[in-house]
């Protein structure tokens, strides 16, 4: 398989998932918090769905459901029907969480912290390994890799306004990075002072 990561837009975008057990109701969850129209078919959804907005077809609408959809997910543990929709969805953008290889889209393991999204993907090798690494990845980010964040996300802001060259802005970030009084700002998590620090460093330089 040809995949690479990638980040796609979702909002208004209507995913059909055949299914509706853990997995179908986790991929639901995903992309009903991310503003997509979401239709499962199967038996029965829990109310925190319905609550999201997501919709329950019958079984017999899957055909209309397949035309409907930007995005198909088979998570049936009914083989038959899982390979009947893939047949009818060619085409279309499909995620397999039953036979992952034979999709042309993943859904791996993604988790936020903060403003941070972060995926792991282990080529469907382990997805218990993924949740593990996520756990470590969890463990070593900081506050003050956030703020730090932040802080690059307002610095980058005003050298847009003052900047064009792309690498010289670079640069400054690099130096605001690498700046250990804004550092120790952050460390006492005085995010201000270090937006005022870093705006005096952009604005002597310039």
């Amino acid at each position: 398989m040809g995949l690479t990561s990638l980040f796609f837009e979702v909002e208004n975008k209507n995913v059909f998932i055949l299914g509706t057990g853990e997995v179908a109701t986790r991929r639901a969850h995903r992309f009903l918090d991310k503003g997509a129209n979401v239709i499962l078919a199967g038996n029965s959804i829990d109310d925190e769905l319905t609550k999201k907005g997501a919709i329950l077809t019958p079984l017999k609408d899957l055909e209309d459901m397949v035309k409907w959809s930007d995005i198909v997910i088979t998570a049936s543990g009914d083989e038959k029907l899982c390979e009947y929709i893939a047949s009818i969805s060619q085409g279309k953008l499909i995620n397999r969480a039953d036979k992952p290889e034979k999709g042309n889209i993943i859904a791996p393991t993604t988790f936020l912290i903060d403003d941070i999204e972060i995926s792991i993907y282990t080529n469907g090798q382990s997805p218990l390994m993924a949740r593990e690494l996520r756990k470590k990845i969890q463990s070593i980010i900081t506050e003050e890799d956030i703020l730090e964040i932040k802080l690059q996300d307002y610095a980058r802001k005003l050298l847009k306004e003052k900047i064009d060259e792309q690498k010289l802005r670079k640069d400054y970030l690099e130096s605001i990075l690498n700046n250990e009084e804004i550092r120790i700002c952050l460390k006492e998590n005085k995010l201000d002072e270090a937006k005022k620090l870093a705006e005096n460093l952009i604005n002597s330089e310039l």
